[in-house]
């Protein structure tokens, strides 16, 4: 890729300090920076700082002479070849949403010509507040790009999204934009992905099911979009919002979302992330159960098998999707296990993943990708960071074989 450059826009938040190893690592893929420092990036950042690291005059007031004579507010929001602004706080979103031009920021931001991404960071009430998230839907629909954010613990001490990005996450999606990876792009591509578990109902309050959140198949699904993927996502009962721009379905019980997966097909890539329940009540009662009122009586419950929707997806003779990934959640002999599925399924990839410990309901996982040319084991990431590993796998495969051999 020839030199690029790009608008770095600084916000004031905690984050800020990132910016600075944002600038070392873009230069590393030989993209330069020009950078606009915020009034409140100042206080967690200094333009001395980012002057160093740039190599570059930081901007900071629209009310200085000598910046407008050298190099006007409009030729520096044009002189680049992107504009990104990270850390993306709430208040300079909301003033971009909205087109306000009250420092050199919002006015570079309304003034320039080229693609725009917004890197946000920012408390996990701000990130989910009503008014945050209509701002974002107003940025994507002006045509700018926004990175999810990432989960964890922040520095105020609590824990959700909001985190701002990995850096080489934000990096690859500078390079994407820019036109330097062209594997990582799924336009034109239908992904349907499952997550979170299925209830079996034992009557009409009680059920059998799991204690998977949801998280890591909603964050594929996400990381699908987010690479111009269209995605359905087929979900169970779970407390998390569909990804905007995401088709949501949601079901309850296994059957219903084996129907919801053949309703949603044709597709080109199928990824069944959800834990289904292997079987269901044979009959559930009309009534709720009650308790005979026995110290330690025992009641049994009759199962039958559900459907392997992976499987049978799999095993499509017409209309199979090309890229069929499943997910083996085991305890022991996880990569022996995940070999077996492999081949008993008829999928192309497994994506092992050990639950002994916290994964289901958790924030991180580590992942083994097997396929029939091997295992590939991965670091223990977050699952935003699983989700973009493995969408980027997804958009290298399509890369590979519709690229003609030379």
């Amino acid at each position: 890729m020839s030199r690029k450059s790009v608008l770095l826009v600084i916000g004031g938040g905690i984050a800020a300090y990132k910016s600075l190893e944002l600038i070392r690592e873009l230069a590393k893929r030989n993209i330069s920076s020009r950078c606009i420092l915020t009034r409140a990036g100042q206080e967690f950042v200094t333009p001395m700082s980012v002057a160093a690291l740039t190599g570059e005059k930081c901007y900071t007031d629209i009310f200085d002479h000598d910046d407008e004579v050298a190099m006007g507010h409009i030729q520096l929001s044009r002189s680049a070849d992107l504009v990104v602004v990270c850390p993306a706080t709430a208040d300079l979103m909301s003033r971009a949403a909205v087109g306000l031009a009250s420092d050199l920021a919002s006015t570079a931001l309304l003034a320039s010509d080229k693609d725009v991404l917004f890197v946000p960071a920012m408390n996990v009430r701000m990130w989910e507040h009503p008014a945050t998230q209509r701002n974002v839907e107003q940025l994507k629909r002006d045509g700018k790009q926004v990175m999810q954010p990432e989960e964890g613990e922040m520095a105020c001490g609590e824990v959700g999204l909001g985190r701002l990005p990995n850096l080489n996450s934000i990096c690859d999606e500078i390079e994407r934009l820019l036109g330097g990876s062209t594997g990582n792009t799924l336009v034109g591509k239908h992904a349907i992905v499952t997550a979170g578990p299925t209830i079996e109902p034992l009557d009409p309050v009680r059920f059998l099911s799991n204690r998977s959140s949801g998280r890591q198949g909603y964050t594929i699904a996400s990381a699908l979009l987010d690479l111009g993927a269209k995605v359905t996502l087929v979900s169970g009962p779970v407390a998390l919002p569909v990804p905007s721009g995401v088709d949501g379905v949601h079901i309850e019980t296994a059957i219903q979302m084996d129907e919801a997966v053949r309703d949603c097909l044709p597709a080109d890539i199928f990824i069944g992330v959800a834990a289904v329940a292997d079987w269901r009540p044979s009959q559930c009662a009309d009534n709720k159960v009650k308790q005979k009122g026995e110290s330690q009586t025992e009641i049994s419950v009759s199962l039958k098998e559900n459907p392997d929707i992976l499987q049978t997806v799999a095993n499509l003779k017409d209309g199979r999707p090309e890229l069929v990934i499943g997910f083996a959640a085991e305890t022991q002999d996880v990569l022996e296990h995940a070999r077996e599925k492999l081949h008993r399924k008829g999928c192309d990839w497994i994506l092992a993943n050990d639950v002994a410990g916290d994964v289901m309901g958790g924030r991180e996982n580590e992942i083994t990708l097997v396929s029939c040319d091997g295992a590939e084991s991965w670091p223990r990431l977050t699952k935003d960071a699983v989700a973009r590993k493995l969408a980027t796998q997804v958009a290298d495969y399509f890369e590979q074989k519709e690229t003609p051999n030379e």
